[in-house]
C-alpha cells in the first residue's frame, strides 16, 4: 500500500467514526454536518443548494434534512424579502445547544502540538482544494478571504459580488461565492 492509499483510508476511517459520533447525539451524519453547515455558512450562503454542493448531496436529500431539522426545532427557515421563492435557513437556540456537544475529532486534534495541526490543516486543505478542483464542485472559503470582500471600518465590510453590506460576523463565516 502507498503512502497516499494509507493516507486516503486513514482519512476516510476518520470520516466514519466521526458520522458514527453524530448518532449518539440523536441527529444522523447528513443532520448534524448540515447544522454544522448553516452554523458556519454567512446569511447568503444559507440555501438548500449551497447545502447540497456543500455536502456533496442532492437537492432532495438537503430538503429532507432541513425540513427534519425545523421540525426539531433545531433551524428556522428564512423566505427572501427580495425572491419570496428564495429559502434560506437560521440556526436556532437549539441547534446551538446541539452543536455544542464536544467532539472526539476536535477533542483529538486538540491533543495534537500546535505545530503539527497548523500543518495537517495546510496539507488538508490543498487536499481538499485538489479534489474540490478534479471533481468540478464549488470552491467555498471565509468570506475575509475572498476577493470580493472589501473592508470598510473594523466593524463593517461590502460584498463586491453581492453589492450588499455586510455584517461582521458574515465575514468570518463560509461564503458560497468565495473566489480566491
Amino acid at each position: 500500500m502507498t503512502d497516499a492509499e494509507r493516507l486516503a483510508e486513514i482519512l476516510l476511517r476518520l470520516a466514519r467514526l466521526t458520522e458514527a459520533e453524530g448518532w449518539s447525539h440523536g441527529l444522523n451524519p447528513t443532520q448534524a454536518a448540515a447544522l454544522a453547515y448553516v452554523a458556519r455558512a454567512n446569511r447568503f450562503s444559507r440555501g438548500p443548494s449551497h447545502l447540497a454542493d456543500w455536502l456533496g448531496t442532492t437537492r432532495g436529500t438537503v430538503s429532507q434534512t432541513l425540513k427534519a431539522l425545523a421540525e426539531r426545532g433545531l433551524v428556522v427557515e428564512v423566505l427572501s424579502p427580495r425572491d419570496r421563492r428564495s429559502i434560506s435557513y437560521r440556526l436556532l437556540d437549539a441547534g446551538r445547544e446541539a452543536l455544542a456537544v464536544p467532539e472526539t475529532l476536535a477533542g483529538a486534534l486538540g491533543d495534537l502540538p500546535p505545530g503539527k495541526v497548523a500543518a495537517m490543516t495546510d496539507g488538508l486543505a490543498r487536499l481538499l482544494g485538489a479534489v474540490v478542483t478534479r471533481q468540478k464542485r464549488r470552491g467555498f472559503g471565509l468570506c475575509h478571504t475572498c476577493r470580493h470582500h472589501r473592508t470598510i471600518t473594523d466593524q463593517s465590510a461590502f460584498c463586491a459580488l453581492l453589492e450588499t453590506p455586510l455584517a461582521v460576523e458574515d465575514t468570518g463565516q463560509i461564503c458560497a461565492e468565495h473566489a480566491a
